[in-house]
This record gives C-alpha cells, sequence and structure tokens, in this order.
C-alpha cells in the first residue's frame, strides 16, 4: 500500500461544466486503462464483503433504482468536505483532497495515509447533485487494519455523515455495497451518476497479488443525501 503520488491540493468547483466533463472523461479513460479504482491496494484483506445489490444479467452487480434520490429540500451550499462520520464501524476521519497520481489511479491521502480519507476533488462535493466519492485505505503496511478496513461490514440503511468545512453536515444513507474486479467495475455509476445527490466509498477487497501488488477486487459503498 505504498503512496502513488503527492495530492492535487485544488478544487473542481470552479470549473465549468465543459472543463469538468472532459477531466472525468480522461479520469475514466485512464482509470479503465489501468484497471484500477484505488492508488495503493495492498497488503491483507478481511473476510470477503458481501454484496447487497442487485447482479444483472451479465453478472456485474448494479445499484437499486435511485427511488429515494429526489434532490433534497434544503437551502445549504456544499463546501468541500473536512470530516467522514460512518458510527457503525467506529470511523471519525479527516477528508484531504485528491486528484490522480502519475500512473492514472486515484491519488491517496498523504498528511496522514493510513487514517485519512481522500475525496476525489474533480468531481462532486458530498451534497451536490452528481456522485462525490471518498476513498480510503483498506490495511496499511503490515497487514495492519486502515481506516476502511471494516467498510464491507456496512448494510443498506447504514447512516454517514460529511461535515463540511464550513461545519454543515450531511447525511447519507448506505443504498448498495458491492465488490468488482477492477476492470469490471462501473465507473460511470461510481463516478458520474448524475440522477441523485450521491457518495460513494472506495476501497480495496479481495486477496492480495503480490505479483501485481495490488487485490484482486474493489469494494464500493453507495449511499444517497438524506433530505434537510
Amino acid at each position: 500500500m505504498q503512496r502513488k503520488a503527492q495530492l492535487a491540493g485544488y478544487d473542481g468547483s470552479h470549473l465549468s461544466s465543459g472543463v469538468r466533463r472532459w477531466r472525468l472523461f480522461l479520469l475514466l479513460t485512464m482509470l479503465v486503462s489501468s484497471g484500477l479504482l484505488v492508488g495503493g491496494c495492498g497488503m491483507a484483506s478481511p473476510p470477503a464483503p458481501a454484496v447487497s445489490a442487485r447482479p444483472a444479467a451479465d453478472g456485474r452487480v448494479e445499484r437499486p433504482p435511485p427511488a429515494t434520490a429526489a434532490a433534497p429540500a434544503t437551502a445549504l451550499t456544499p463546501a468541500p468536505p473536512a470530516r467522514l462520520l460512518i458510527p457503525a464501524i467506529g470511523v471519525e476521519a479527516a477528508v484531504e483532497r485528491v486528484g490522480l497520481a502519475a500512473d492514472g489511479t486515484l491519488a491517496t491521502p498523504q498528511r496522514r495515509p493510513w487514517d485519512d480519507v481522500g475525496w476525489y476533488s474533480l468531481g462532486a462535493l458530498p451534497g451536490q447533485q452528481g456522485s462525490a466519492v471518498i476513498a480510503g485505505h483498506l490495511d496499511r503496511p503490515g497487514g495492519y487494519p486502515a481506516v476502511f478496513w471494516n467498510l464491507h461490514l456496512l448494510r443498506p440503511g447504514t447512516p454517514l455523515t460529511v461535515i463540511d468545512e464550513r461545519g454543515q453536515r450531511w447525511h447519507f444513507r448506505v443504498t448498495a455495497v458491492a465488490s468488482y474486479p477492477p476492470e469490471q467495475a462501473p465507473l460511470l455509476q461510481i463516478f458520474a451518476d448524475r440522477s441523485g445527490h450521491y457518495l460513494n466509498l472506495i476501497t480495496c477487497a479481495g486477496s492480495w497479488i503480490p505479483s501485481e501488488h495490488q487485490t484482486t477486487e474493489r469494494l464500493v459503498v453507495y449511499s444517497v443525501l438524506q433530505g434537510g
């Protein structure tokens, strides 16, 4: 689980929609070509996560239709996230802004890489329409637990909270938990679904492959913003 690159220390909220779309296209292209969703996946892994989403005809796992994903009635304006709270698994983590690593994978937190989580700052803010993405390490060198070690224990209905830089709280509810081989992950669904206000959490899963310095799967926890 070595850190892959320096973090991108900027916010994409000022970019025009056209620039965002092109950057998202480039992100997805690089992620597909590299076959990775999270940089630095490695070492050990907890028990295989249960898949709580619906299997599709081609064997992939799809998130249930966003029946509860209508825009919440709120006058708040999202700001960059500062902390992620998941009481069910004891997570209270600082959020760092991350971009892309040199190899095209999602960069990892730098200040406290095993305890902090990284928000993909060229995507949506948590609370905005679209898919905000936060990634975290599964374990640290030696196979000891890192911030998202127990992410696989989350189930539909589990509450999550993001506290932004203005102190505003954004409450989400888990809708599905799924794991994918890296090359089969539904990147558009994870990074570019604008049908609601989503927060998607990513970490490593499966078995460690020494020859490839990565794990066999990526775990994604899908959640939707709750009304204010």
